[in-house]
């Protein structure tokens, strides 16, 4: 009986991670679907028919049980993400930077990264390559609140 037990509780857990964990019909959802079917089965083969029927009917009661639960509007709110998110995109006045404008990478440019350009920090993409920190970058393209820089020294 321990053994039916211990499957009717992994199905189950897997059956739950399959759930909350893993979403989507996977390993964990079918394991768990096998793990209760198996109690069943070994209830019917070793303990009879009465013991095999009150299985299956504590497996299907478990599983409909938790799916209910699980439905509930509450149960998805304490999992639901509850964070604003109040950053904004590369946002910049447009007449304070133009092309032409030299600056240096703050940070590696490969091939995005921040620099600093009429002291003021932006979020920048390189045309070509990789620039290191602390390298002279120069305002070749504004695009879509994008900003593209290349090294001065180089040409397209």
């Amino acid at each position: 009986m321990v053994f039916i037990i211990m499957l009717i509780v992994a199905g189950v857990l897997l059956v739950l991670a399959e759930i909350f964990l893993i979403p989507g019909v996977g390993v964990a959802g079918i394991l768990g679907l096998l793990s209760l079917g198996a109690s069943s089965y070994f209830a019917f083969t070793e303990y009879g028919t009465l013991a095999g029927v009150i299985i299956t009917v504590v497996n299907c009661a478990l599983v409909v049980g938790f799916t209910v639960y699980c439905l509930r509007a509450k149960t998805w709110k304490k999992l639901a993400l509850k964070a604003n998110i109040d950053s904004k995109v590369n946002a910049f006045d447009e007449s304070k930077l133009a092309v032409g404008d030299r600056g240096r990478s703050l940070t590696r440019l490969a091939p995005m990264g921040i620099a600093v350009i009429n002291d003021k920090k932006y979020e920048v993409k390189t045309l070509a390559g990789i620039i290191d920190p602390g390298e002279e970058v120069e305002v070749v393209m504004i695009e879509d609140n994008k900003i593209y820089v290349k090294q001065p020294d180089i040409e397209f």
